[in-house]
């Protein structure tokens, strides 16, 4: 019984835990603009960010935001954001699926 409860127990905490998908930013809006709500972008030049890694999107984030990066229509768009809702963006935003565009 007592390997039986083992196994069980061993078999339990090796499945995969599945988190829940992240709520949907406040802040979302100007982003969906040019990459969609989605992460697949909805104007020409503007990168598809829906898959990309989280930590990589946290980043730019806050290099656009802190002028690192120089784009400027990026740096006015995450000028005024908390690392916090910088984290949710890209928390978003890796969270989505890319898609294959319609050809």
């Amino acid at each position: 019984m007592r390997i039986l409860t083992t196994a069980a127990l061993a078999l339990a905490l090796s499945a995969p835990v599945s988190a829940a998908p992240p709520s949907k930013p406040a802040r979302l809006g100007l982003c969906a603009a040019c990459h969609g709500e989605d992460g697949m972008a909805r104007i020409p030049g503007a990168p598809n960010l829906a898959g990309q890694k989280l930590d990589y999107l946290r980043q730019a984030l806050r290099q656009y935001r802190d002028g690192r990066r120089d784009i400027p229509v990026m740096r006015a768009a995450t000028g005024p954001l908390t690392d916090a809702e910088l984290d949710q963006l890209a928390e978003w935003f890796s969270a989505q699926t890319p898609s294959r565009a319609a050809q």
